[in-house]
């Protein structure tokens, strides 16, 4: 019988999900570009491995925001759909997942388990990547050119059954005629070709790589290696356990993208069942819970010193309180913490980039108001956790950037901006510091 779904509330946003099988262990699943929460029951490779999953523990499956049951959005980051598993998670009761995730959802899992680390009882990242297009890292990844080429031949695809039969067979080439039809059929009723191109563009912006270091619960990475897309390669699973701490790789000799398809989809099972087994025996070092990763915002008055001479003490003092609730509203808005206030500046810390930069734009556009100006500057890191406060690198670089920063400018590292793909958020280039 098909579970039953239900609807968490994300913010304003509804998100389909559903609860399959029990255990003592949660797992959560990210699927790959979309998913139906009922029709994927009927969609045979995609159904095999939601039934094997739900054989390692009690398994939580969501449509992603904008896909399937859930609303239909016309922004989405990757914050936004952390948010979303948080929804979720709350929902069903569930303070602590293993997160599995295929494809192009790893890059959503590595941040959440990067930025939650105390929700993530483990990370396991099947046929993943950090990044989608070539860089000095990954030369054998397409360009961006060529990527955006293939997002557009898969949106002409839609209403040509011929050509999606040819694009799934490309990618798991044991699936036979009848799943390639019916998983066809699942993902056009999953979303729509427009709402596609926008999310698998808003993906060839998305780079975690700067995150990976910051993970530091127990990870499983599974990668075949007979695939001959560029975006498959096992290089990529390589580079994922080279960069975060324990890591472990399985490669496997298989050629599909779907994990329940092939002739090794049995081994792929058997080394995800052994992992969940390692983690609830303990066998598995336990999560640092003294580090996380997290945004950094520093605020600074422009010639506060020259303005204090001016005002007097008690003038500038009264002006310094309304500064001070200015800024203390939008941290509020924008869901930032205050960490520190030293005289005319604050240090804020935030769980999710996009939110910490709409922040710093709010406080520098209304300090005007106030007759004032003020500096911005935006870093995402490791932190550690001392007295339940940020601190550590992260931290002095969130603070050098600051200071960087020209009057009434919003100045954010290359790190932030890799982080806020799909937020709609413009930058211009400052150069190398």
């Amino acid at each position: 019988m098909q579970p039953e779904t239900h609807y968490a509330k994300s913010g304003d946003v509804h998100i389909a999900y559903q609860v399959v099988g029990e255990g003592e262990l949660d797992l959560v699943w990210i699927p790959s570009l979309a998913h139906h929460v009922e029709l994927s029951w009927e969609n045979p490779p995609v159904a095999r491995a939601l039934a094997q999953l739900a054989e390692l523990g009690r398994l939580v499956v969501f449509d992603k925001r904008g896909t399937g049951m859930s609303d239909r959005v016309s922004n989405e980051t990757l914050e936004m759909r952390m948010d979303d598993i948080r929804a979720v998670m709350d929902a069903v009761g569930s303070e602590r997942a293993v997160v599995c995730a295929l494809g192009e959802g790893g890059p959503l899992a590595m941040l959440f388990a990067a930025t939650y680390p105390e929700r993530t009882e483990g990370l396991v990242l099947i046929n993943s990547t950090p990044c989608l297009v070539r860089s000095a890292e990954f030369p054998w990844l397409p360009p961006r050119g060529e990527q955006e080429q293939r997002i557009e031949g898969i949106v002409r695809s839609w209403g040509d059954p011929g050509r999606q039969d040819m694009l799934l067979a490309a990618s798991s080439p044991d699936m036979s005629e009848d799943e390639r039809r019916i998983f066809a059929r699942v993902l056009r009723l999953s979303v729509s070709p427009g709402a596609m191109r926008d999310y698998m563009r808003m993906n060839l912006d998305v780079d975690v790589r700067a995150v990976l270091s910051s993970i530091k619960v127990p990870t499983l990475v599974l990668q075949r290696k007979g695939s001959t897309s560029p975006t498959l390669d096992v290089r990529l699973g390589r580079y994922l356990v080279e960069h975060i701490r324990g890591a472990r790789l399985v490669e496997l000799p298989g050629r599909n993208f779907a994990p329940a398809v092939g002739d090794d989809q049995e081994r792929l099972f058997a080394e995800l069942a052994r992992f969940c087994a390692e983690i609830r025996s303990g066998e598995w070092e336990p999560v640092e819970p003294d580090r996380m990763l997290a945004t950094v915002l520093f605020t600074d008055i422009v010639g506060s010193s020259e303005q204090a001479a001016t005002l007097g003490d008690r003038a500038w003092r009264e002006l310094l309180e309304r500064h001070h609730d200015l800024v203390r509203m939008k941290l509020v808005h924008f869901r930032g913490r205050e960490v520190d206030t030293a005289g005319d500046g604050f240090f804020a810390s935030f769980d999710g980039p996009a939110r910490a930069i709409r922040c710093g734009c709010a406080i520098a556009e209304a300090m005007p108001e106030l007759g004032l100006h003020v500096r911005v500057g935006l870093h995402t890191g490791e932190c550690e956790l001392v007295d339940g406060k940020v601190a550590g690198i992260a931290v002095h670089t969130g603070a050098r950037v600051a200071a960087h920063a020209e009057p009434g400018e919003v100045l954010v590292s290359s790190t932030v901006k890799d982080l806020v793909a799909g937020s709609g958020i413009a930058f211009r280039e400052r150069g190398t510091h």
